[in-house]
């Protein structure tokens, strides 16, 4: 469930692999993963845009090695020295390949760090564009993707006419996290916590402000619904 505050090693276990990489595409055959972050600190350009229905994800550098020592100062590969695809390659073929109609829109799962051992689950997003941009005297990676309602069943085929929805912003995410003490505002639990909506989306909520916002357990996540208290 999108919203849901997750560990590392919970997002791992439910992937069912060790998720060593920020992108990894083509997980299972049905759908991707990457792990993103926007905080002051990270390592990549990530931007939430359009009031959180839209992602733009940073490609990923070059690893460090005897060969290159700072990975920041060249450009992003496409392709390993043996001329495979890299993960910013195999994303950009996807989007491409979209883009000319030749398949539908990878499915990703997008999880985000909030703060170190703190993340939060995205939930599905769909890659509909990608492009190189220059960064700093040195060309990266950029890839669009679209947050979508009605894709979290990996197992049916995917929707072209998804609606889209809304990711609450880091900042407001972080502020109710402090705010609530992390732990669910009705009955304290520390565990199975989401990031709820007090008045639903679908009832002309908002999510760009935290007094919109509270932490639920999974039980009165259940219980609430879409019913305003």
């Amino acid at each position: 469930m999108a919203n849901e505050i997750i560990s590392y090693l919970e997002v791992c276990r439910r992937e069912g692999v060790s998720l060593q990489r920020g992108m990894n595409f083509g997980l299972g055959g049905n759908h991707s993963v990457i792990l993103m972050s926007i905080r002051p600190n990270a390592p990549y350009q990530d931007e939430l845009q359009d009031g959180g229905s839209v992602l733009i994800y940073e490609g990923h550098d070059e690893p460090r090695s005897s060969v290159v020592s700072d990975p920041k100062r060249i450009d992003q590969p496409e392709r390993t020295s043996s001329g495979t695809l890299t993960q910013n390659g195999l994303f950009h073929r996807a989007a491409q390949e979209f883009r000319k109609k030749l398949r539908p829109p990878e499915r990703v799962s997008v999880y985000e760090k909030l703060r170190q051992g703190i993340w939060s689950y995205n939930g599905v997003f769909q890659l509909i564009e990608s492009w190189l941009q220059q960064s700093s005297g040195r060309k990266v990676f950029k890839f669009k993707l679209v947050a979508v309602e009605g894709e979290e069943d990996l197992s049916t085929p995917v929707r072209t006419d998804a609606d889209r929805r809304r990711v609450i912003p880091t900042h407001v995410k972080l502020e109710v996290w402090r705010r609530d003490g992390g732990q669910c505002f009705i009955c304290g639990a520390k565990d199975e916590l989401h990031f709820d909506h007090d008045v639903p989306f679908s009832k002309g909520g908002t999510s760009l402000v935290a007094e919109n916002i509270q932490l639920l357990c999974a039980r009165h996540n259940i219980e609430k619904r879409d019913q305003v208290q």
